[in-house]
């Protein structure tokens, strides 16, 4: 686990200064307090921060051949690299560490680009080969890691952090007025775009090629879902699902430091903690919550789960005051604004478990590969509305339009109309109807269709899902899209802002390929939610933690206090008009939108919540050259 960075002038082929590299590569510090080291190399210089996770002494990068022939930098965990290896030497490769790291170099001498679908694992990376003068970057298949990039006319500048790009290129960039009306619609900024002008980022199982003077943007990761023929039964998927979960834990357990886990009070982290424990025992547990005055706290079913299964366990308490106190520091940890309120508890819960341990599991996933959200229950039974008659759907869809606070559901109920599926999708996933969104911008600041923009970013997965029913396309775009963009993107940045690797067992590429082969109703059944994870679930834990309310990683209680009694910061951003967000949005539309949810005639609370993170964004990112200069502690 590190941070990576590198500029390669691959038009001019100018020499690469070395003081430039290292000043991007100062800029990671945090991700990597270990160890540092370079490669410059004519146009070429690739640097590289270090947090010292598998062979301690072994895992230097820039890491090559013994030939100087391939270079390579990266972020991230390949845990099949046992496997891998073997292979590699039984065509005659000779290692010299133990380290992941090598599997790459050989991997790509051996398969050329096709090495990214040998692994499996988490990553960003770069890999240069010096004879052909090629430079690839890549992200994993899930995008659990990060890479920006900034491309001008002669050079590309890249890194696991926008900052490092910002400190290659030494310019402030302009916010991007069409990015800003992406990240009010969905909360996040999808792929490839970013809050900036030019700067972008890979989507997850994307890569970034140069070559010969030119370059080239493609998806690298083009697994297609086809049902499994003849399907499983129940009982089977049941036990090969339970392997599967068996082999990724064992794999994802190998370290060479301390390990613990990120425990909430649900079915997910719990199963991790009883599968921890097929291959250890008292393992160290973290839980971050709110206190008893609170009722949809989860620190006493998290304590009852750790008791259960033995754990060392500790919890986090925070308060509103911490949370309002901390919020700007941790909108400048994530570098571009992501407006889930679990990003305060993730913070400071990562922040105790790095005290005691540099490697932490965490249960992100199973929502999205069985339907654990409420939108899934809509997508999945959506058919049988698209069926009923037309004068029905009318007077249903009325009483819900004038039902008060039921946003989410008048959303579903829109969409189900809309025939194409893609754009269905995206009216799911929306905060509020686009045009609600437009009508936020003060005139003239917004193009034509700005907020279709999403469907191009997903336009390439479309003929790889076209054997999917409804549900299993909706998860297919959110396994790719929403999950890396928003859950692992901020997942990422608030752990390495601590020096703290997380593992995603979940997102494991054995469990993903396994769970998109299988139809809704092994996800969704009966109006049951994530129906077979819960069946294993069964296998390995008791009825009170199976039987318990799905609470989310303390998110209920933070969205409460932004429904209620934290309205004084509400107020002093959005009844100001000095704040900074009104030199892009119009101030009346805004306050109309928080007086809606003031009168409780809308719920608008995760509107106003972005609102609220794009303004203290705003306040502690004036312009990239600030987040060059920031270390994100």
């Amino acid at each position: 686990m590190c941070g990576i960075c590198g500029q390669y002038n691959f038009g001019d082929r100018a020499p690469v200064l070395r003081r430039n590299i290292e000043k991007m590569t100062k800029s990671l510090a945090h991700r990597g307090p270990d160890d540092e080291g370079y490669h410059i190399a004519g146009p070429l210089g690739l640097g590289f921060r270090r947090l010292s996770i598998i062979d301690l002494e072994g895992g230097h990068q820039p890491m090559s051949d013994p030939e100087e022939s391939i270079w390579v930098i990266f972020n991230g965990e390949i845990y099949n690299f046992p496997e891998l290896k073997r292979e590699l030497e039984a065509f005659g490769h000779i290692f010299h560490t133990k380290c992941d790291t090598e599997v790459i170099v050989h991997g790509y001498k051996q398969w050329g680009d096709e090495v990214l679908n040998h692994l499996n694992g988490m990553f960003g990376l770069a890999i240069w080969d010096a004879r052909q003068e090629r430079l690839v970057i890549a992200r994993d298949p899930f995008g659990i890691k990060l890479i920006y990039y900034k491309i001008d006319p002669n050079s590309v500048y890249f890194g696991s952090e926008i900052r490092a790009v910002a400190a290659g290129t030494n310019e402030s960039a302009e916010i991007d007025p069409s990015s800003l009306n992406l990240f009010l619609r969905y909360r996040y900024t999808p792929s490839p775009y970013t809050l900036f002008k030019d700067v972008r980022k890979l989507a997850a199982g994307t890569m970034l090629k140069f070559e010969k003077g030119t370059h080239c943007l493609r998806r690298w990761y083009k697994y297609k879902p086809t049902p499994f023929s003849p399907m499983r039964s129940f009982d089977e998927a049941q036990e090969e699902l339970l392997e599967l979960y068996k082999r990724s834990v064992k794999r994802q357990l190998l370290s060479d430091v301390p390990l613990g886990l990120l425990l909430s009070g649900g079915v997910d982290s719990g199963l991790l903690l009883a599968l921890m424990n097929l291959y250890g025992e008292s393992w160290r547990t973290y839980t971050v919550g709110y206190g008893s005055s609170f009722s949809d706290d989860e620190l006493t079913d998290a304590a009852d789960t750790a008791a259960r299964f033995s754990s060392e366990h500790t919890t986090v308490m925070l308060d509103r005051t911490t949370f309002e106190e901390a919020l700007p520091k941790i909108v400048s940890c994530l570098e571009e604004p992501i407006a889930s309120s679990s990003i305060v508890p993730m913070y400071f819960v990562c922040e105790r478990a790095r005290e005691d341990v540099k490697v932490a599991l965490v249960g992100q996933g199973p929502d999205e590969l069985f339907g654990g959200y409420r939108r899934h229950l809509g997508v999945r039974y959506g058919a049988f509305w698209g069926g009923s008659p037309r004068w029905m759907r009318a007077s249903v869809a009325a009483v819900i339009n004038a039902l008060p606070r039921n946003e989410t559901l008048k959303r579903g109920i829109y969409s189900l109309d809309i025939p194409e599926r893609m754009r269905r999708y995206q009216h799911v996933l929306s905060l509020l109807p686009g045009n609600n969104i437009d009508a936020l911008f003060q005139d003239g600041i917004l193009g034509p269709d700005t907020g279709d923009k999403i469907l191009e970013c997903w336009q390439d997965l479309a003929p790889l899902m076209s054997e999917t029913d409804e549900l299993g396309g909706f998860q297919f775009v959110e396994l790719r899209s929403t999950l890396p963009d928003e859950l692992l993107m901020y997942a990422d940045k608030l752990s390495m802002a601590h020096g703290l690797e997380v593992r995603v067992p979940y997102l494991d590429k054995e469990i993903v390929e396994y769970v998109e082969r299988l139809p809704a109703n092994f996800k969704v059944r009966g109006g049951s939610q994530k129906w077979l994870h819960r069946q294993v679930c069964r296998a390995l834990l008791p009825a009170a933690i199976l039987k318990r309310k799905k609470r989310g990683f303390a998110v209920n209680v933070v969205d409460d206090w932004f429904r209620g009694t934290a309205r004084r910061k509400m107020e002093e951003i959005l009844l100001d008009r000095e704040s900074q967000i009104y030199n892009y949005l119009s101030a009346p539309a805004v306050q109309e939108i928080y007086e809606q949810h003031q009168s409780g005639q809308h719920d608008n609370h995760k509107i106003l919540f972005s609102l609220v993170v794009f303004e203290e964004w705003l306040r502690v990112n004036e312009g990239m050259e600030s987040l060059s200069h920031s270390t994100g502690d």
